[in-house]
């Protein structure tokens, strides 16, 4: 079968990988009928090591299931299926506490820690699958696909985001990043109810959408300009929660400088660094909190599937590009360059 494969920085390939077959009575094996490139795939893209590669690329993806071991009992051959970006038994302690993300089975991992399986490809080995995969209840080709591929990843993620922070209709938020993530934790934060939304971005293409998905207000500065822009939006205080979308210092950093104080920052942009500030002059002086993590995308799959499925919210607006397995290298430049906001393709 075909894969992607990430050999170095900047060096995506597409080739011929041994089939994906059961190897555990808990395995279902996936034909993939829709996957994407993530934001965080581009940290690796911008910055992996010859000698850290190749590695198999890929942790969204929907699918039909092609078979299952002898143990599964929630999906069954031709069902077609959604996967979180984490696998999970959805059984354990921390499951049963929506923390599907720390999944104590010997088994649970992130789908970048399986070295011969990936989402980018024409198929893949789903570890516990009745724990991580969830039947939908439409055909491959229906239109809601894009937005229903969301759930893996990238919605659940902006709505882990707001939830972490505790957004309600009392809350006035500052997004940060205009990617996939940053959009669909404004469109969770209009969900959950907040009153001022305010989208750091610079690309109008983007903070256009993420007005339509409900901002209120759009800042374009960064750095100090920006800070003081949110500031001004806000009374001089900054807001009660801000949702971090990037994960690199200086957007921590801005999320510092627009926070109020007594307020949360919430993140979930997979963090570039280990040391950051979080003493009495930065977070500690003024009550401020901080929230986020990998988003147990398992636990809010349930929870956000109708709103797609009625047609209350479309978070497949964020896919401007759409390709096949061939086209997935040019895919990653184009979304390094900022060229498309994220691709998704058809294997």
């Amino acid at each position: 079968m075909r894969a992607t494969l990430m050999y170095s920085a900047g060096d995506v390939r597409v080739e011929n990988v041994p089939d994906s077959v059961i190897k555990h009575p808990t395995d279902a094996l996936v034909r993939i009928t829709a996957s994407c490139v993530c934001g965080s795939d581009l940290h690796p893209y911008n910055s992996m090591k010859p000698e850290d590669g190749p590695a198999r690329m890929g942790h969204e993806f929907i699918g039909i299931v092609e078979d299952t071991g002898s143990e599964v009992t929630t999906v069954q051959r031709g069902d077609l299926v959604v996967a979180p970006f984490a696998i999970s038994d959805n059984t354990c302690e921390f499951c049963r506490e929506h923390l599907h993300t720390s999944c104590a089975h010997a088994q649970a991992n992130f789908w970048d820690g399986l070295p011969d399986e990936g989402g980018q490809a024409e198929a893949v080995r789903v570890p516990l699958a009745d724990g991580t995969l969830v039947k939908l209840p439409v055909a491959a080709d229906s239109a809601l696909i894009p937005s229903l591929l969301t759930l893996s990843d990238v919605f659940g993620t902006g709505y882990h985001a707001a939830v972490a922070g505790g957004v309600n209709e009392r809350t006035r938020v500052t997004v940060i990043g205009d990617g996939a993530v940053g959009l669909l934790a404004v469109l969770s934060a209009k969900r959950l109810g907040a009153e001022q939304i305010i989208l750091m971005g610079r690309h109008q293409a983007r903070t256009d959408l993420g007005r339509e998905f409900g901002a209120t207000d759009v800042v374009a500065a960064r750095g100090e300009e920006g800070i003081e822009a949110v500031r001004e939006l806000t009374g001089g205080h900054g807001t009660h929660v801000v949702l971090e979308a990037v994960g690199h210092m200086p957007a921590y950093e801005q999320a510092l400088g627009a926070v109020r104080p007594g307020g949360v920052i919430s993140r979930v942009g997979v963090p570039q660094y280990e040391d950051a500030p979080v003493g009495f002059g930065s977070l500690f002086r003024h009550n401020i909190r901080l929230a986020g993590g990998p988003a147990p995308v398992r636990a809010y799959i349930e929870e956000l599937m109708p709103d797609i499925l009625d047609g209350t919210i479309e978070p497949g607006k964020v896919f401007d590009t759409t390709t096949d397995l061939d086209g997935v290298p040019a895919g990653y430049q184009d979304m390094a360059d900022r060229k498309s906001l994220k691709v998704l393709f058809k294997p």
